[in-house]
């Protein structure tokens, strides 16, 4: 059985991330160059930015342009705003400026056969469920769904707030009845519909949020191994980013070249703070018939950070749009 979860753009968690993603824009805007390695926590009346800002020119404005993100974010301009941000320790620096990586890492990207834009089914269908319930109900709220060992769908879960869980699940019952999973009738789902009860209080009021902490929303779900690294709040001349990027780009270009053979692509790299080239690449393609393949060959591919930067026009602000809906699978440049 598989179970892959998604969470709402107005859960805590996520408003930190699209946070600390709207920072990055913000200093992408002001300079292309930006080094951008920003943290945000939210919670109970407060939100806190911590980090490293970098850009030509000076930043006395990022209070005010903080406060203003956050009340877009989180649709409340009624919240204590914190801002402490220093530029890029030098020492750091020192690598990044000669075309190293930001930081050491592992990074991994995968395709899958299982679906049209490659994700795994149990992800997309966790945030398939997910957007369609938060069109309906925007507010905080989180889905789940488990796939049986047959590949139907099990169990459906939905705890979203300022609806009943009546009407959620006459929702949730909707959104199932226009899947291709539909044929095979809901008589065998479990439903769950606020399962622990109706609840209004929700978002920064009833819970903490904090950037990076949706890694296997963000990802591919909690079946795939990832590297560890958050994206968001970080600009691209950090690996734990542009690394993932590019391992989804390899991962999907060697799926479709290779014909469709193949159920999974798997991508790893890993890199050193400082180092342009990474000091490891491993590729493998799972066949359907069950046979593992390793390949060797990505030299088409520049996999320094300069070279993803531009590949995939990394300079660019395009990050707020990321950390609402997860990375991968969402016709970005990466995953085109």
């Amino acid at each position: 059985m598989r179970t892959a979860e998604f969470v709402t753009p107005r859960h805590p968690d996520k408003m930190c991330d699209q946070i600390s993603d709207s920072i990055v824009d913000w200093a992408l805007t002001r300079d292309r160059e930006a080094r951008v390695a920003v943290e945000t926590l939210g919670g109970h009346g407060n939100v806190h930015v911590v980090g490293e800002i970098t850009v030509r020119g000076d930043t006395d404005d990022l209070p005010v342009a903080v406060k203003k993100i956050v009340a877009e974010v989180t649709g409340r301009d009624d919240l204590h705003v914190d801002v402490a941000v220093s530029r890029q320790s030098p020492q750091i620096a020192q690598g990044v400026d000669l075309g190293g990586a930001g930081d050491q890492g592992i990074m991994r990207g995968y395709a899958v056969s299982e679906t049209p834009n490659l994700m795994p089914r149990e992800h997309e269908l966790a945030r398939s469920l997910c957007k369609h319930l938060f069109a309906l109900f925007p507010h905080d709220g989180k889905t789940q769904v488990t796939l049986d060992n047959a590949g139907e769908i099990a169990v459906l879960v939905a705890s979203f707030q300022s609806v009943s869980g009546k009407n959620l699940e006459e929702a949730m019952r909707e959104w199932f009845s226009q899947t291709d999973y539909a044929k095979s009738g809901a008589e065998h789902i479990r439903f769950y519909a606020n399962p622990a009860g109706d609840w209004t209080i929700g978002g920064f009021e009833a819970d903490t949020g904090l950037t990076g902490r949706k890694l296997a929303v963000d990802n591919y779900g909690p079946r795939f191994p990832v590297g560890g690294g958050a994206f968001s709040g970080k600009d691209a001349t950090k690996v734990d980013r542009s690394g993932a990027y590019i391992a989804r780009r390899v991962a999907v270009d060697l799926m479709r070249e290779r014909g469709g053979t193949d159920e999974m692509i798997e991508v790893e790299l890993a890199y050193a703070i400082g180092v342009a080239e990474p000091v490891d690449i491993h590729v493998a393609a799972f066949k359907k018939d069950g046979a593992k393949e390793i390949i060797t060959s990505l030299t088409k591919y520049d996999l320094t950070p300069g070279g993803i930067i531009r590949a995939l026009d990394l300079r660019r602000p395009q990050y707020a749009q990321t950390a609402k809906w997860g990375h991968f699978g969402n016709g970005f440049a990466w995953d085109k």
